[in-house]
């Protein structure tokens, strides 16, 4: 007895051979479309009942119920909740961009490095000013999203499209990084001593956190991320506030910069042009303080996730974005200059809780000392947050690239809750590597995260000072000034970084980039030679005269209800020639086959014993089909009974012969190659459940009409309250009924022009045919629409013909 027989719940041994009331049952049923005759009993909603898997329920538990396509909009942010999701990168950076500078400036010229700090961030705020210029005008003239990506591939073409792509990717990869990475240090520095073990698994868990709160979807992470950014800026606008005015009140005291575990302390010169500091050490510290600006494209990569007026409510929240960038990022310098934090070399105490504990006085003072745990507290949240820009704006920027074919297209599928799930778990194991790597410190990571930034940067400007000069748009030179000094700013901004930061670690990210974009383009090519080859010939192909005979094998290794369940299709399919074929592998199975066929009287069907002595089934199976494939006119169809196993070791425990058939047979000309499963050891909560229903086959069941299962939601869309119910349509009357596309039939080239469409209510569905249309401009399945005419019949189903219509984008009455 065959080893499956004995494992399954089913009979199926030779005890039981098929009978033909088994092989007469019919296989599957299969529902094209919605047709009126079908009633659905009531309390139904759909015609199959699927069960649910564990991973199914699992996601629903973890990420919620799944977001059907209409709610896309419904996802869409305002600028309050907007600012909080792209902004935070981008506003986080000024906990850490004057520690940065810092970092450079104090080991040089010591004490008088709090004296160039000023000077420098007004510097950089110079920058971040033409970059906020800039991408206003880019947001305006590219409101489709896609920021330095598309505004490249529009000027320059698909190579340096790449370049910017693979630097932005990059860089949202680095982002996710630094940002847990600080607002781990963040979190250490309330306690070292007893923190800085974990700072590794506490920035990991970061990420994770972030990742999970982004497949929820952008609207629900959009609101949960939201406080932490608002908590953040009240903190800020506390400690700048009482800072700034206990600077001018002269009641701030300063630090000392020479503590234990601090960076060396470098001597300056007080009458010394920039105290001693050479040019390189002062353009290495604007480099370093380049991180203040980062973030600031991720806006013009989102736009399509702003409500509308989209482009405008970009625009808008851009400007805001910077002006609190730039009130946080001077006065913490400003600060800094008075308070003369320590810079550590392993990144904490941090100079922002430095800067907060003289401050609020928080060493003698409670209030200070809660003030400064709240800052801390916002600092560490607004760290992780700005993970989140990179979550926004990553998976979106990877399914433009995957649209184009230069990354896996996997990436372009909405997920569970309509974000790009795969881009979204993509960039956190890139983040969690970046981590390990670098042992979560900023200091590692910072080097290696502005060289794609200012990349991206320049090649933006730049592509828009040449969409200006090529469209002469009106204020086309304004446009060619701005654009094109903010890219020379961005491009001796790079420079700058490349070669100041160059031993530190850049190198890695100067090299690595090229070396990315090669295998976008041998995957583009890859793709792009798919397409080609399955296009070839594809309309004459299906187009090409049916072959005069047609042949059906099924490949029978034992008799049991697999094959009999492959035997009952064969049948259905009624061939010119239908024969079961086994392979003699074993004389003694192969008599015991035989017997049981001879037995119990297989009338319509002959056994063919095909001999295999050298026990090589692939070649053997060609051969057969070769034989019927032989006169040039023939067409073969092979069934492959295969056995299903519900449980993995079960699948361990067995061959998988029929795979190698399939993969062998397909490739012979004309042969065709059908897998036939039976499932072993499913129970019943695990099968389908087919709901019965009531089809009528008289012509007067085109004048009912019918329910169907609600396979989608209407969404938002308010029905008119003068329409008629579907379910209530009555035969040849006028009539006014609203709902959604269900489904739309395209009519080849050759027949009678005609547009059919089934519309579906919250109670039926009805189908509306337009002759002389093969086509109507944003009429596809899932489109709202409002039709009025008088109901009819068309191929036996009630139908309204050529009535009028409206579309309701807005999804509103």
């Amino acid at each position: 007895m065959p080893e499956a027989c004995q494992r399954s719940e089913r009979p199926c041994s030779l005890d039981r051979v098929p009978t033909e009331a088994d092989l007469s049952e019919p296989a599957t049923i299969a529902v094209a479309e919605v047709p009126s005759a079908i009633v659905v009993p009531k309390g139904q909603t759909h015609l199959v009942e699927l069960p649910e898997s564990r991973r199914y329920r699992l996601k629903n538990k973890v990420l919620g119920p799944p977001l059907h396509d209409d709610e896309l909009e419904n996802e869409r942010l305002g600028k309050p909740t907007a600012l909080a999701v792209f902004a935070s990168d981008n506003l986080s950076s000024s906990a850490y961009a004057t520690e940065e500078i810092l970092r450079v400036l104090v080991p040089t010229v010591g004490l008088l490095a709090f004296s160039l700090v000023l000077p420098i961030t007004i510097a950089m705020l110079v920058v971040l000013g033409f970059l906020i210029l800039s991408y206003r005008q880019t947001i305006k003239a590219y409101p489709s999203a896609g920021g330095a990506y598309i505004v490249t591939k529009d000027n320059f073409g698909l190579f340096w499209a790449q370049v910017a792509g693979v630097s932005l990717l990059t860089d949202y990869i680095l982002t996710a990084a630094v940002s847990s990475a600080a607002g781990a240090a963040a979190l250490v520095s309330v306690s070292p001593e007893h923190l800085e073990p974990f700072a590794i698994p506490i920035a990991i868990s970061f990420i994770l956190i972030i990742a999970g709160g982004n497949l929820r979807g952008v609207k629900e992470s959009g609101k949960v991320f939201a406080v932490p950014t608002y908590f953040f800026i009240a903190n800020m606008a506390v400690l700048l506030s009482v800072g700034l005015f206990r600077f001018f009140a002269g009641t701030v005291v300063p630090g000392n910069i020479d503590v234990e575990g601090s960076v060396p302390i470098g001597a300056g010169t007080a009458d010394v042009f920039l105290y001693g500091a050479t040019i390189f050490v002062v353009l290495h510290a604007f480099a370093s303080g380049g991180a203040a600006v980062t973030g600031v494209e991720a806006i013009s990569n989102g736009v399509t996730a702003f409500r509308e007026p989209s482009w405008k409510n970009a625009r808008q929240t851009l400007v805001v974005m910077g002006c609190l960038l730039g009130f946080m990022f001077l006065g913490l310098s400003l600060l800094a200059s008075a308070v003369t934090p320590a810079v550590y070399d392993g990144g904490f105490p941090t100079v922002i809780s430095q800067i907060g504990r003289a401050v609020y006085d928080a060493n003698s003072s409670t209030v200070g000392q809660l003030l400064w745990l709240s800052l801390q507290a916002g600092t560490v949240l607004i760290l992780i947050m700005a993970a989140n820009t990179s979550f926004a704006d990553f998976p979106r920027l990877a399914s433009f690239q995957a649209g184009d074919n230069f990354l896996p297209r996997q990436l372009t599928k909405r997920g569970h809750r309509l974000v790009y799930s795969n881009g979204v778990i993509a960039l956190a194991v890139g983040a969690i590597l970046m981590l390990i790597v670098t042992r979560a410190q900023v200091s590692s990571l910072i080097p290696l995260y502005a060289i794609g930034v200012f990349l991206g940067f320049t090649l933006s400007q730049s592509g828009m000072a040449k969409h200006h000069v090529r469209l002469k748009e009106r204020g086309w030179r304004s446009g060619v000034v701005i654009n094109g000094f903010g890219a020379l700013l961005s491009f001796v901004v790079l420079l700058i970084i490349s070669i100041t930061k160059f031993t530190e670690g850049a190198w890695v990210i100067i090299l690595l980039i090229p070396l990315l974009v090669i295998p976008l383009f041998r995957l583009n090519k890859q793709y792009e030679s798919e397409e080609a080859e399955l296009e070839q010939d594809a309309h004459a192909a299906a187009e090409a005269p049916i072959m005069n005979r047609h042949v059906v094998i099924v490949m029978v290794d034992t008799i049991d209800m697999a094959a009999a369940r492959a035997i009952q299709y064969a049948r259905s399919l009624n061939p010119d020639e239908l024969t079961a074929v086994h392979f003699d592998l074993d004389p003694v199975r192969t008599r015991d086959i035989t017997d049981a066929w001879t037995r119990f009287g297989f009338s319509r069907l002959s056994l063919d014993v095909v001999e295999c002595s050298d026990r090589r089934l692939t070649r053997a199976a060609a051969e057969v089909v070769a034989r019927h494939l032989a006169d040039g006119d023939t067409e073969v169809s092979v069934l492959i009974p295969r056995r299903e196993y519900s449980r993995f070791w079960h699948r361990l425990v067995h061959d998988r012969t029929a795979d190698s058939l399939v993969k062998t047979l397909s490739t012979l000309p004309h042969c065709n190659v059908t897998i036939v499963p039976f499932h072993l050891g499913t129970t019943s909560a695990e099968t389908p459940q087919l709901v019965t229903a009531d089809v009528g086959g008289e012509r007067r069941s085109a004048k009912k009409q019918a329910k169907v299962p609600k396979t989608a939601s209407l969404g938002d869309f308010a029905l008119p309250e003068d329409r008629t119910p579907i379910a209530d349509l009555q035969f040849r009357q006028r009539t006014r009924v609203a709902g959604k596309v269900y489904a739309l039939r395209v009519q080849p080239w050759s027949g009678v022009a005609a547009l059919e469409l089934t519309l579906v209510d919250d109670t039926g569905a009805v189908s509306i045919v337009f002759f002389g249309r093969r086509q109507i401009p944003g009429v596809t399945s899932g489109t709202k629409l409002v039709v009025e005419g008088v109901v009819g019949e068309h191929r036996g189903k009630m139908a309204m013909l050529n009535p009028a219509y409206e579309i309701r984008l807005d999804g509103h009455v």
